[in-house]
Parts: C-alpha cells; structure tokens; sequence
C-alpha cells in the first residue's frame, strides 16, 4: 500500500469508470454544465462541432432535474471578428486564459460574483489583438463564435483542404474549408514547430478577398485608355509582338510578394532566355544578402526560439510582421523570464522589453561595447538576434548587416552549437526567390526597362518605369500595378493552386488546391511557359513535375517539402564593406496590418478591421 498525494492507492487496484456510480457521477456534472444552458444547438454555428454538446451526447442524461428561469447575460462587443452569445457561456475561461497568456492583451475578465458572473470587457472595450480569432477555435460551445462566418454553413457541408498560409513569410499551417466554389472558412491546423494551434486574425479573416475583385479574362488596354477582354491567343500574341521589338537588356520581371517557387523559376528562366538577367522579387532591396542562405533565413527555427533567453529585436516589429513569430516570443518570455530588447520607431509589444534607440546608433554602441546592454548580451547563455527584412530597403543594409554580424561574433551569437543571428523575412515568396537567385537591383531594372513583365507585383514602385515601357500585369486582383498594365494576364490565387513556399526559416511547404480557378485564369507557370512558345523561346518543361525537377538543380532544398534545410554558419567568409552606415532612424515597414497584399486589400472583413481596431 502506498500513500500518494494524500490518497492512499492499493498496489494492482482496478478502477471502473463504467459503473453505475460513475456514470450517475457524469451525469450530475454534466446537469450542472447545462443548468443555464440555453436549447440553442439547432441555430448555433458551433452545431456540430461543439465540445459540449459532444461531451453531452457521450455523458449526459437524457433529461434535467432543473426547472428554474435560465440566466441570461448581455452580449459583449468584441470588434468584427468575434461574435457573441455570452448567454451560452459556461465560464469555463479559456477565452480568458487565451487573451491574458497567448495574446498578451488584458481585453477580457470574469465579472462580478456567485449567479450573477460572466465573462466580458473590464470598461466596454474592443478586443484589440492580433490573435482574437482564435478564442473563437478554443471555446468549448457557441458563445464565441465567428461574426462573418455566421449563418453561412454548417461544418458538415464544407470540404476542407490542408494547405498553408501566404499572408506572411511564417507560411502557419491552415485548413480551407470551401463549399462548392467558394471559401466559407479558413481554421488552423497543428504544426508545433511553425505556429502550435493558432493563426492570426489576417490568415483567418482575409478569405473573403479571393472573390473581390478578381481577374477573370485575359484584357488588353485599348488606344481609348479601356481593357477590353480577349482570348489568351490574342493576348499571348501581343506580348510576344512586344518582346521582339525591344532590345534584350531592355526585358525585365518582377515577382510578387505571393508568388510561388514554381512560377518564380519559370519567369527567370523565361526573362533570362530572352536575353536577360533583370529579374528580382519586390521587398528584398536593391542588393540582398543572397549569397548564403544563413544571411537572409531565421537560423535558430521558429520553435527553436523557445531555447533563447535575451533576445535584440533590430529594426523589426514582429506583431505586425510575424503574429506567430511573436506569439513564440511572448511564450518564452513568459516561460524563461527571458530579456527583449529592441531597436527602432516606438511600437507597442505584448510582452516586456527594453526600448534601446531607433536606429544604427545604437547598434554601433554595443559593437563597440560602450552601451548598457552589452553586458546583458554578454552574459546570455544563448542570445538571439533578429534583423528585420525591412532593413533590405536601406541604402546602407550592407554596412548594417556587418555591424550585425559582428555584435553576434563578439558576444557569442554563433556557435556550432548554436546560431542565433536571424533574419524575420515579410512575404511568402522572399526566401525562394533569393534561393532561385532572384536578386536583380530593382532600381536599375525598372528604370531601364522598356519591357516589364509584373507577376502579382503590385507593392513595387513604378514611379520610375518609363512613360513608353510596356507593361504585362500576371495576377489574380485587380490591385494597383493593374492602372499601368498594358496587357492583364488572369492568374490562379493561392487557394486555387498547388505550389511550393518557403517560410522564413527555410522551410519549403506545399499550397494545395482548395477550390476551382476563377473564370478563365491559369497558374502562373503555366502562362509563362504558354508565353514562351509563343515568343519563340520555349521553355523545357510542361509538367509541374517537370518545373520542380528545374527547381532542384538551382535549388534543391526547395523540393524538400515539410523539412528545414539547415544553413551553413558562417561569420568569417563576408568581404570587408567599405559602405558607411547611415543613422537615419529605422521605418515601420508594416504600416497596417491588416492590409499587406492584394488579397487582404480586397478583403471588407480586412477593410472593416482597419477601420475599427487601427483608429485611434
């Protein structure tokens, strides 16, 4: 016999959970869980897939002993993500657990005492966080469920696709649930080492951008300034008129921040059979740091983070550019009391943190070991660093990236064992395209360009395209660069194709096709490979087999679906740079979260979150 916890346990003791004692046990629990819980399920979303009614059918009686009036609760306002039914709350608190522990924001409480308590706001306030959709995944039934999915489907008519996320460069593994041809719903699914269970409000609310606004027709831009609809013949023809008619330095191709690793090695191949070599991805700078993988990924792993214990943020804000990344932030500070400073505009983090300068200043002070910090740096079992892709854009990002490279040598940044110098990259398309070699000065080709091919490229300057250039606009929305095309090419989105993603650790995942292509759109690589023989310069493949065997020539930890090809460490092989650093402050890159690409542009959920939760 030993005694345990109090509890005297028997050795080779058998316990029944079936007796009747026990199932009269459940019963009574499960009498009191329903007490006050309203007869909602055949007008709750949550029907079908609620935890309590599940629980109910497999433990509860067939009828209840209580006859009194049911309490009723007024429902909270939450913003326009999150739906409210607090009458069916059952004050289980994980939605606040969730807000207080995950989301870091003080947004809900328990309220008052005994019959009269629930759950809400302290001071009648919105839920201002990135990550509130998820207490919509985590209530166990229907008080808080979906506001612009309510009403629309039951779970049991969806079809859903395991597929990954493109909003962001963490690539959060997500299910797409459509019915018919149309995305009703995007919910996350577990993957411990991108982003656990959850995703953010822009991944999960932004599905209803894939029907707005969408390219259906190829169109070709009349001499009345009007598009007019065309066949792909007609429209694949004059392109191909063009191209032979401007010299070949003359040809240029940008990639989009949503563009996969397939059509992104099918436009260099293309560009680069043309006769040139000016091919680039928006958002990776005039100059990126292409040449090691190690120089542009985040080499400690996103779950990798956990292991840190200070962590210097320079020139990013991770809650607006990386919501899980972040979430893994606050995790371990909460779990390790591990230290954040940062570097850069004044912003607002859910988590404590030192705010040490706004720009390169600072930087140069702990290189040169006269700043504060440098004793916390230098004391740190395992520091990490975090550069922010926005840094690409400066002028100076050469001379930047060495001072950087030369604080992680200095205090013990890089080990063999151990490599916490990373960079947060922005967009899902940024690290394949430096691993395809995507790295033509943007600057240099679009003003020279008298040819220019956009491939969903719609956040890229086109102040400086020359008046005569002809422009080919690839995409799936009608988004900005659509008002200087010259010819529109429909184009599939990421829901309606598969296609390979590298997230910003260099983790290579596969887009799976959820609902059918719009109109008469193609994939991507597929118009470039159809433009190719058209133009005279056909391209060597005609399969997407064929397009990824390319791929692993060039790059071949791109075809390494699910698994994060380790980086090379290296601290000692960068040539000198005899760029000067500017101290000019370091930007905020993400001005609104909610809207970064074309497909939240086009979104009225997204549009409605702008204009709610950003106002100050």
């Amino acid at each position: 016999m030993l005694l345990t916890l109090g509890r005297i346990v028997v050795l080779g003791m058998k316990i029944k959970t079936n007796t009747p004692v026990a199932k009269k046990a459940r019963e009574g629990v499960m009498e009191f869980l329903l007490m006050n819980h309203p007869l909602d399920c055949p007008i709750c979303d949550q029907g079908g897939e609620c935890d309590l009614q599940d629980q109910s059918m497999a433990f509860g009686a067939d009828r209840g002993r209580f006859t009194e009036m049911k309490r009723s609760v007024v429902d909270k306002n939450l913003g326009p993500l999150v739906k409210t039914v607090m009458t069916r709350c059952i004050q289980c608190t994980r939605c606040v657990r969730f807000a207080t522990e995950v989301a870091g924001v003080q947004d809900l409480g328990m309220l008052g005492r005994g019959s009269g308590e629930e759950i809400g706001t302290y001071v009648g306030k919105l839920m201002t966080s990135e990550l509130s959709g998820n207490v919509i995944d985590i209530c166990p039934v229907g008080a808080l469920t979906s506001k612009p999915f309510a009403f629309k489907a039951r779970n049991w008519e969806l079809k859903g696709t395991e597929t990954i996320d493109v909003t962001d460069a963490v690539g959060s593994n997500i299910r797409v649930d459509s019915r018919g041809p149309e995305v009703m719903r995007i919910v996350p699914r577990l993957n411990e080492d991108i982003n656990e269970e959850w995703i953010s409000d822009k991944t999960r609310f932004c599905y209803d951008g894939l029907k707005r606004q969408r390219l259906n027709d190829p169109m070709i831009r009349g001499p009345d300034g009007r598009f007019k609809a065309v066949t792909w013949q007609d429209a694949l023809a004059v392109v191909a008129e063009v191209l032979h008619q401007v010299k070949r330095e003359e040809i240029a191709g940008v990639a989009g921040k949503l563009s996969d690793a397939e059509s992104m090695m099918a436009l260099k191949d293309f560009v680069n059979k043309m006769g040139s070599d000016k091919v680039f991805c928006e958002g990776n700078g005039p100059n990126p740091p292409a040449d090691l993988r190690s120089n542009y990924l985040m080499n400690t792993s996103i779950a990798g983070l956990e292991k840190a214990d200070v962590f210097l943020l320079v020139g990013t804000q991770p809650r607006v550019e990386a919501a899980m990344v972040n979430a893994r932030i606050r995790k371990t500070v909460r779990a390790t009391q591990a230290k954040v400073a940062y570097i850069g505009p004044p912003t607002d983090f859910n988590y404590d943190h030192e705010h040490l300068g706004t720009g390169p200043q600072t930087l140069v002070e702990i290189v040169e070991g006269r700043h504060p910090f440098c004793s916390t740096l230098q004391s740190a079992k395992n520091p990490v660093i975090i550069a922010g892709a926005g840094l690409f854009e400066r002028e100076d990002q050469d001379a930047l990236f060495t001072i950087i490279q030369s604080i992680a040598n200095k205090f013990n940044v890089i080990r063999p064992d151990w490599n916490g110098l990373n960079v947060l990259l922005l967009h899902a398309a940024q690290a394949a395209a430096l691993d395809l070699g995507l790295v033509a000065n943007p600057i240099e080709s679009i003003k020279s360009a008298k040819f220019l091919y956009l491939m969903g490229a719609d956040d890229v300057s086109l102040d400086k395209v020359p008046d005569d250039a002809f422009v080919v606009y690839q995409g799936h929305h009608g988004d900005k660069a659509v008002y200087r095309a010259n010819v529109i090419l429909p184009s599939s989105a990421f829901s309606e194709k598969e296609g390979s993603y590298e997230n910003t650790e260099g983790c290579t995942q596969w887009t799976i096709p959820a609902v059918p292509t719009v109109g008469d759109a193609r994939d991507d690589w597929k118009i470039i490979r159809a433009l190719s023989e058209v133009a005279g310069a056909q391209l060597p493949y005609d399969s997407l087999l064929a397009v990824r065997e390319r791929i692993s020539m060039v790059a071949p930890n791109l075809v390494h679906v699910d698994e994060r090809e380790p980086c090379t460490i290296s601290s000692e092989v960068k040539p000198p740079v005899k760029q000067q650093v500017s101290f000019t402050p370091f930007k905020t890159v993400v001005e609104n979260f909610y809207m970064t690409d074309a497909i939240t542009r086009a979104s009225k959920i997204m549009a409605q979150c702008s204009a709610t939760l950003l106002k100050k």
